[in-house]
């Protein structure tokens, strides 16, 4: 599934397909113009012997070799011999009347032939030894006598064409072989420099989704950049919908909160002792439909801002932010507020309003049933993992018993009504941290009181 090695594969089969057959044509066309240069020379040959033909007064032929150019007439078994035979009209006849030196006993076999004179054939055969020979024949009349017909024949073995053909072809088989190794480099180079674009994408996808940038930055091929538009047109889309979908939230919370305050404050101002049933009746219909449009109001946000890319938040300041708003909110009860934080570049892969929403929920409730002391502690995740973050928020309250640790976090589940709320904050966290792929793990204390551990994504 590889883009890369199906570029390469189809590539690679190409070259050495064209290289195969380069070395296939070229192999025959080198082997075909070595055979025709020595035909040319055997042509050569044959017509020295035809012009230095000549016949005695009975008419038989006279051929003085050592006339001739080439000693390898005169050498036994050279590779390159002649023959004159005498021919019938039927293409039968005398065969070897007159033949060079160097075929020594042995005669030239043609088969039964029949051509115009001076026109030349073209055989080839074996010769002396079995070697492979190429023969080529001329038949002429002697202008004494135009009713006899002789037949000259001369003759070459191959051996030396096909040791050259042969070395040609071992070199070839060597260059093509090395221009092969050179062009798949090439190809390779060609492809991994073509692709080097999309693996700087993929980076930039990397930083967009570790909360580095909020959008795809750098400069791109004229064909990617399109692709590269059309995903920052997508980014800056979903952060419109966030926007919207927050603005509308918070002119809806406007819109419900405030009439239900209002009718939450009138019923209970001195309701008359004939409607005091109905006035606590309005105001348990208020506090359930108060409750209802918190809960409707956090999953509508929760879920226009669910993992958008580009997200970034540093940890450290929003968990201090929050200490010092909870001494303030808490200033009257005295408590004792710790932070342990380690590692000064922990940043969450999420919006700084979800981060503030899932922790001042959990200090809040901390701070609620605390007796003296609330800790917070932040740090990586597990076993040096980078890739979470963990936190710890632990107070001395009276803590939750295992029985209970299960329900509390269920919608508007609250274990004890007198504490002021709604029973919806641990109900948020726990979607929220869902959302973002994290964690939430409330554990009771020995010593009493209550641990709410964390995970959270981490960005980069």
């Amino acid at each position: 599934m590889s883009l890369r090695w199906r570029l390469l594969t189809a590539t690679w089969i190409a070259i050495t397909a064209a290289l195969l057959l380069a070395g296939i044509v070229l192999g025959g066309l080198f082997r075909d113009h070595v055979l025709q240069q020595f035909q040319g020379t055997l042509t050569h040959q044959l017509d020295e012997l035809t012009s230095r033909l000549d016949f005695d007064a009975q008419g038989q032929p006279v051929l003085e070799g050592t006339l001739l150019s080439d000693p390898r007439w005169q050498r036994p078994y050279s590779g390159l011999y002649w023959q004159v035979d005498e021919m019938a009209a039927n293409g039968q006849g005398r065969i070897g009347v007159l033949r060079s030196r160097s075929l020594w006993d042995a005669n030239l076999q043609l088969g039964a032939d029949s051509l115009p004179d001076g026109a030349v054939h073209v055989h080839q055969g074996r010769g002396p030894k079995n070697a492979e020979i190429v023969m080529l024949e001329r038949w002429v009349r002697p202008a004494d006598a135009p009713a006899d017909r002789w037949r000259i024949v001369v003759a070459a073995e191959l051996q030396g064409v096909d040791e050259a053909v042969n070395r040609f072809t071992s070199v070839l088989a060597v260059s093509l072989a090395v221009l092969l190794v050179l062009l798949m480099l090439a190809a390779w180079a060609q492809v991994a420099i073509g692709l080097r674009p999309l693996r700087v994408l993929q980076r930039c996808v990397q930083d967009v989704r570790s909360g580095r940038t909020g959008r795809l930055q750098g400069e791109f091929p004229t064909e990617v950049q399109p692709l590269v538009n059309e995903f920052n047109g997508v980014l800056d889309r979903n952060a419109e919908v966030v926007a919207r979908a927050r603005t509308h939230a918070g002119n809806l919370a406007h819109a419900l909160k405030t009439p239900l305050s209002v009718l939450d404050q009138a019923t209970a101002q001195g309701a008359p002792a004939s409607g005091t049933e109905l006035a606590r009746l309005v105001q348990e219909q208020l506090g359930m439909a108060r409750r209802h449009v918190d809960w409707h109001l956090a999953q509508a946000r929760m879920a226009a801002a669910q993992r958008l890319p580009g997200q970034r938040t540093a940890v450290i300041p929003v968990v201090q932010g929050l200490v010092r708003v909870m001494q303030r909110v808490h200033a009257a009860r005295a408590l004792e507020m710790s932070l342990d934080a380690t590692g000064d570049s922990l940043f969450f892969a999420g919006e700084e309003q979800d981060l503030h929403e899932i922790l001042g929920n959990l200090l809040d409730n901390a701070c609620k049933w605390a007796h003296s002391r609330v800790g917070v502690r932040v740090s990586f995740g597990a076993e040096g993992s980078r890739g979470q973050i963990a936190i710890e928020i632990e107070d001395d309250g009276p803590g939750i018993g295992a029985e209970h640790l299960k329900s509390v976090i269920a919608r508007g589940e609250r274990l004890d009504e007198s504490t002021p709320g709604t029973g919806l904050g641990l109900a948020i966290v726990q979607d929220l941290v869902g959302l973002y792929g994290g964690h939430l793990q409330l554990r009771p204390l020995q010593a009493g009181g209550l641990v709410a551990a964390l995970s959270l994504p981490a960005a980069h």
